[in-house]
């Protein structure tokens, strides 16, 4: 059964009292349930008109849990149990924070760093299905994980064929080349639903059902809350998360999202890009800034922040005891009177979320269902890779770190900085008094999840609210707004060299040569849009992240501006 509500206080709450009524009036709702494409205005509609497919996807989802169920049992008989799943954005997002939810072991490769890469394929191939998922077909990332990942099965001297399983647009370069190459299986989603609005299509539905998800009551559970958010009515879920999403006034444009207790996992990560690529355009939106309960952001009173707490469903949270004292120091500090604290089980939040979305797209005034600036660091990546342009020289070194940005940065009292505390601390100072930092990471994720301690040290030195993105992944989530949302943001690159590289077969670059003209690529835009950037080279993997570490350490005692 799904379970679904909101409480909002402040700002929020103000914001739902002054939108939803005139929503209502509107039918917005019920219209957006009927998949009226007029709802965003005459610049939206033809967009639009090819974008709703996801308010009546039940039963095309459904027609697809036999067949999913049934590989599953194959795969299961030839002794294949491990899924890997090869997909970029929403192709990959949704299907970890199901499995995750779930407990289903599900390893989602979104990365181009030749380590992460290396080690998804160390631990084995003899038990594996890959199930390669790309909407447009021609995603780089995902085809240069297919092809060695079908190099990996050969080699093995298994039929590569046979294990692996492909999810696409119908029409697309990649069903064709896959049915020519006989792959395992071939799934087709709904055309008229984007990327990040897939999680309940074949994208979400395929690799976690493969890896035992029961995606039939996960169906259930969102179809259930389908009902409710179709009705034009002030109680609506859908509306109110809406409006208080974009409609503050004046627009408190950064969404602090932090669990507490939700048992969603992950679920911050899925919002964020659904919300960053949805609204970060024509120079507005709202920006997820994902954080951990008590973070720096969670207690700042800052005029442009909007709490979101993903918290329990008040039935299952128990009482506090009074006599308990570690129940007490467990109460968080001053919270906040600005905020919105949403519960509801997985389903019933996919399609929220997805809802309040669409309806924030239209009191913004913008479109939700288009990209523009998505493209422009793919555009980039490719020039570099074909023209193989020489490393510059970094501005200063410290240590095993090279250190590339603007004067303030680099030049410090003796003419450079004597430490990267010292950079960071620079980096920190960059951040205009509405503005955000985002550390965005081109690393291995799996393998370094300690380099997100930046997040917090920088939100602390900056008094602003920092994002963690790890590369080349937030290119199709967040990127969207860096680029084409509200232009206040600084960002800090981090890049390393690695002892290991992968080719990719049949193609004139490596893995790690893919990378690095990714983060230059889209380092090259933020800088022609006038966005600063700072890049931090690791010459030295692991000495370059144990002094960054240091060094975030170092400052977690300063107050931030």
């Amino acid at each position: 059964m799904s379970s679904l509500g909101l409480q909002a206080t402040g700002a929020a709450l103000a914001a739902i009292d002054r939108h939803v009524p005139a929503l209502v009036d509107d039918r917005v709702a019920s219209r957006l349930d009927g998949k009226d494409h007029t709802l965003w205005g005459p610049a939206a509609e033809e967009e639009a008109s090819q974008r709703l497919g996801w308010m009546d996807l039940f039963e095309d989802s459904r027609e697809l849990v036999p067949q999913i169920e049934g590989l599953r049992a194959e795969l299961a008989a030839e002794g294949i149990s491990r899924v890997v799943l090869a997909g970029m954005g929403g192709s990959s997002l949704a299907p970890e924070v199901i499995a995750a939810t779930v407990g289903c072991p599900l390893t989602v490769l979104d990365s181009t760093d030749p380590e992460m890469v290396g080690n998804v394929l160390a631990a084995g191939v003899a038990d594996t299905v890959l199930v390669v998922s790309s909407k447009s077909g021609s995603t780089v990332e995902t085809d240069s994980q297919r092809r060695v990942f079908e190099q990996a099965f050969n080699d093995a001297g298994l039929d590569a064929a046979s294990r692996i399983v492909v999810v696409t647009d119908p029409g697309s370069p990649l069903e064709q080349s896959a049915r020519e190459a006989g792959y395992r299986r071939v799934f087709t989603a709904d055309p008229t639903v984007g990327g990040r609005y897939s999680a309940l299509t074949a994208f979400g539905l395929v690799p976690t059902g493969l890896a035992g998800v029961d995606i039939a009551a996960l169906l259930d559970d969102a179809e259930e809350t389908r009902e409710v958010l179709a009705t034009d009515d002030p109680g609506n879920p859908g509306l109110q998360l809406g409006a208080a999403m974009a409609g503050t006034d004046p627009l408190r444009n950064k969404l602090v999202f932090s669990d507490e207790d939700s048992g969603l996992v992950g679920f911050g990560g899925w919002a964020e890009q659904l919300i960053a690529e949805s609204t970060g355009k024509d120079g507005t939106g709202v920006l997820p800034v994902v954080v951990d309960a008590g973070d720096p952001e969670t207690l700042s009173a800052a005029d442009d922040l909007l709490q979101i707490r993903l918290v329990a469903d008040p039935e299952d949270r128990e009482a506090p005891d009074a006599n308990d004292a570690s129940d007490a120091d467990s109460v968080p500090p001053l919270r906040s009177e600005h905020a919105v604290e949403v519960f509801g089980s997985l389903g019933a939040q996919l399609l929220l979320w997805e809802f309040a979305t669409a309806v924030a797209g239209r009191i913004l005034g913008i479109n939700p269902f288009d990209q523009p600036d998505v493209e422009a660091a793919k555009t980039a990546a490719r020039g570099l890779l074909d023209a193989t342009p020489k490393s510059k020289r970094p501005d200063t070194v410290i240590g095993t770190v090279e250190v590339t940005g603007p004067d303030d940065v680099v030049n410090g009292p003796a003419g450079s900085p004597d430490d990267l505390g010292q950079v960071l601390a620079a980096v920190a100072q960059l951040v205009p008094a509405h503005g955000y930092l985002a550390v965005q990471a081109y690393l291995d994720r799996v393998g370094y999840p300690e380099l997100e301690v930046l997040r917090a040290a920088l939100a602390t030195l900056s008094g602003r609210p920092v994002t963690f993105g790890w590369g080349p992944r937030f290119l199709h989530s967040t990127g969207q707004y860096h680029k084409g949302g509200t232009p206040e943001g600084v960002f800090l690159q981090v890049t390393a060299d690695s002892d290991l590289d992968l080719d990719i077969p049949g193609r004139p670059f490596t893995f790690g040569q893919l990378l690095a003209a990714q983060a230059a690529g889209d380092a090259s835009v933020l800088r022609e849009h006038g966005r600063p950037v700072v890049r931090l080279h690791l010459t030295e993997r692991t000495d370059g992240i144990g002094q960054l570490l240091r060094a975030a350490h170092g400052t977690q005692g300063s107050d931030g501006a």
